[in-house]
């Protein structure tokens, strides 16, 4: 093989990672739920022959992206190496050994190139229904939670296993859904393969392996040198979460040594009865994105840039949940494992981490059934709705939070005119949640409130998945805490955060989705900025007043400042996001 540049192998890991990011919107244009095509709950990445990832699309959640770095291992190993033929598809929904829940199906793909084999695609999407009870934490073990997928083919040299997609028609709510989102991840792959073929042949090179050990040297380089050069020290930090029933707690131990940093979870609460969950492979890919974001953001994402981050768990507590522990919502769990993280870093590296945020998405799934059986004659339908929302984000050191923006998954928050496609629901109200970001010199995000209905003659079933009911957001160096969740239905009537509850005909569901919480005191933050948030209604008068002590004359000088141009304009150290992100 020719000797290439340093020149010549950086612009080939470049376009590694654009052959991946044009993996994932392949995906996003060809996949049937809205989870992938709307809220971009997916991932993709190549691999060299090892399994070990090369690169990952920006487009993606870290529970998927940093939780499937680990996957293409565990397909080699179950497919058995000396049986990976040209042509083959490979597919898993295992919790343990993908992304965590069923609801997430992980199809990995070999590439050859001139016959030969160089490497592997791999790819992940939230699937809207894999049967089972449904999305939701009620299970009692993940055999209740749907239809699992054990490593197998879905194309055998590029036969596709009828057997395989019969089966799993006759297994969920949605087939066509279903089975269409399989054959758009096996299709992300082919997107990948083919790009990779052509920068192969466009840099006359048969394989991957130079880039490949190019990539993850330098990565691994990089990464040691960012941790090197802090200072090494101990530090704990701990969070409760509103569980399902009872409450629960996570505890960490973080250590920066000199060439790692590790992160035990050693004290956290024990598997929860029902389906909360996270299996290691989810915790370790949120820990290590945390991390990553305070230590290492503009490192690219690959088996080595993870590899100095040391993750551990006692077996059988809430975040190394072991099979048959039910884990279809290990992602409010998974999703408040940053701040925890945080928490403790934050004694380590001041000034660096922002406050606690909404954490967990805010999401739900409406299982919609016609009222009556003279509804149904008269055109009403069954239908399965996902939504992914989001509350605020936390203040950072020297920014505001973000309003409605999902940290740290990544999520988008669905538009209501999408979801209102998909079936007979109607999201009657969706707006920021003025005063909802806790205060500070830097303002947390706001959340947003939302009422969720259905069109007359329906009845359904709201699967609750929210979290920040009795714990809000906590504020950092002196920031107040972001406001908290709260559900309940249109006449008064108190819901859980969590589970399936029925809601009858012409009733609505009131939600009104956590704020980020703020960081450093009140008193801290400017006049001018205390001023722009009472003008754009993101804070009230009684607050401007009571927490920031902006006086009546001050209020009334809002009008005149933002027709002068005295107050910062949007962007300058705030979000002025919409809720439909």
């Amino acid at each position: 093989m020719r000797n290439l540049s340093t020149v010549s192998l950086q612009v080939m890991w470049n376009r590694l990672i654009s052959v991946v990011e044009e993996q994932a919107q392949a995906l996003i244009r060809t996949a049937f739920s809205t989870s992938v095509r709307e809220a971009g709950d997916l991932s993709a990445g190549i691999y060299n022959k090892a399994g070990l990832m090369l690169a990952q699309a920006v487009t993606g959640t870290p529970g998927h992206v940093n939780a499937m770095a680990d996957a293409v291992a565990h397909f080699i190993r179950e497919i058995g190496r000396d049986d990976i033929h040209e042509g083959d598809i490979y597919i898993t929904n295992d919790p343990w050994m993908g992304t965590g829940h069923l609801h997430d199906i992980t199809v990995v793909t070999p590439s050859f190139y001139k016959g030969a084999h160089v490497g592997f695609f791999a790819c992940t999407a939230h699937i809207v229904d894999i049967g089972g009870r449904g999305f939701g934490a009620d299970a009692n073990s993940v055999y209740e939670e749907g239809l699992y997928i054990p490593i197998m083919r879905f194309a055998d040299r590029g036969r596709v296993d009828q057997a395989f997609v019969r089966l799993v028609r006759a297994n969920v709510r949605e087939p066509d859904q279903v089975v269409g989102d399989i054959f758009a991840l096996a299709t992300c792959n082919d997107v990948g393969h083919r790009r990779l073929t052509s920068m192969l042949e466009e840099f006359d090179l048969d394989n991957v392996e130079v880039v490949g050990d190019f990539v993850l040297e330098n990565s691994r380089r990089a990464t040691l040198e960012r941790i090197a050069a802090l200072e090494p020290g101990t530090a704990e930090g701990s969070m409760m979460s509103d569980g399902f029933a009872t409450p629960i707690e996570i505890k960490v131990r973080l250590t920066i040594a000199k060439d790692e940093i590790s992160v035990d979870f050693d004290g956290t609460s024990p598997v929860d009865p029902k389906g909360i969950n996270s299996p290691l492979v989810y915790t370790k890919a949120y820990a290590c994105f945390a991390l990553k974001c305070a230590i290492a953001p503009d490192i690219p994402n690959n088996a080595a840039s993870l590899e100095p981050f040391k993750i551990s768990a006692p077996e059988n507590t809430i975040v190394n949940a072991l099979h048959p522990a039910p884990v279809a919502l290990r992602h409010v769990i998974g999703h408040l494992i940053p701040d925890t993280v945080y928490g403790a870093l934050d004694k380590l590296l001041p000034g660096t981490v922002p406050a606690e945020g909404a954490g967990p998405l805010c999401n739900f799934q409406v299982s919609l059934r016609p009222a009556s059986e003279a509804a149904r004659k008269a055109g009403a339908q069954r239908a399965e709705v996902l939504t992914f929302n989001c509350g605020g984000s936390g203040a950072r050191p020297h920014l505001d939070g973000m309003n409605t923006t999902a940290f740290p998954s990544g999520v988008m928050t669905m538009p209501i005119e999408a979801t209102e496609h998909t079936g007979p629901i109607i999201i009657w109200r969706k707006e920021l949640r003025p005063d909802s970001g806790g205060a500070g010199a830097r303002r947390g995000g706001l959340g947003q409130f939302m009422e969720i209905g259905a069109v007359d003659g329906h009845v359904f079933d709201i699967s609750a998945m929210f979290d920040r009911v009795k714990y809000p957001p906590r504020g950092r160096r002196g920031g107040c805490d972001g406001s908290p969740t709260k559900i309940a239905l249109d006449d008064g009537t108190k819901m859980a955060g969590k589970g399936r509850q029925f809601v009858p005909e012409g009733r609505k569901v009131m939600l009104a989705l956590p704020g980020g919480a703020g960081y450093g005191p009140a008193s801290e933050r400017p006049r001018a900025e205390v001023l722009r948030d009472l003008a754009l209604g993101y804070i009230s008068s009684d607050t401007a007043k009571e927490i920031y002590g902006l006086t009546e004359p001050d209020a009334a000088s809002v009008e005149a400042g933002l027709k002068h141009g005295e107050l910062p304009a949007s962007g300058e150290g705030r979000s002025a996001a919409s809720t439909d992100k």
